[in-house]
């Protein structure tokens, strides 16, 4: 009986107090520092969690923001969104979901270096992640229809994307240019070898009139 009280106290699905985070916190932290290897580990599903990632790269658990940022990089840290669409944390033995509004991360810094076909792009995530633009970590865009804005994102990990916050995306746009793509102008961005559409030439022209 006390075995299953300490495994429920244990639980990631239980740690809906102080004592069942920390538990949490304690087998992510065994992960080590860095990403962990998540997508080599296949333990069992254990239900979700009451945690989220809010549109604003802002962590909640139990509807209250996590403040420290040493815990949202460490939960970051051993996150794994799999082939059916959910985003899960993950250690050697368990597996529980998570709510995320929009990308897990937000892209909150850029640099580029280079010109051309050499131009190289560089983001910086609000968890601490570095990235370059180009094979493996490619950009995508995709249309606001509601909006009538873009929203760009980068692919930090696995499946795994950090949006680029707008003032970043308003810096990233800058370093576009027309490039002829299949006998077609496009204004897109050059980074790391790769060529990554934006959006017809002729419809810039039409939105910057």
């Amino acid at each position: 009986m006390t075995e299953r009280v300490e495994h429920r106290e244990q639980s990631l699905t239980g740690a809906t107090e102080a004592r069942g985070l920390e538990a949490l916190i304690s087998r992510a932290a065994r992960a080590g520092k860095g990403p962990a290897p998540v997508e080599r580990w296949n333990p069992d599903f254990c239900g979700d969690l009451d945690m989220e990632i809010k549109a604003d790269g802002t962590w909640f658990y139990l509807g209250t923001p996590i403040g420290r940022m040493p815990l949202v990089q460490l939960f970051s840290s051993v996150l794994r969104k799999d082939a059916d669409g959910r985003t899960y944390l993950v250690t050697p033995v368990e597996r529980v979901g998570i709510r995320v509004a929009d990308a897990p991360f937000i892209a909150v810094e850029m640099d580029v270096s280079g010109t051309g076909e050499g131009q190289v792009i560089t983001f910086r995530t609000n968890v601490g992640d570095v990235v370059t633009a180009g094979a493996g970590h490619p950009l995508r865009f995709v249309d606001e229809d509601a909006t009538g804005g873009l929203k760009p994102y980068v692919l930090v990990r696995g499946r795994l994307e950090a949006l680029v916050a707008r003032p970043v995306m308003y810096e990233l746009v800058e370093h576009g240019e027309e490039i002829d793509i299949d006998g077609k102008a496009i204004f897109a961005i050059r980074s790391g070898g790769e060529v990554y559409p934006i959006m017809p030439a002729e419809k810039l022209e039409r939105l910057s009139a």
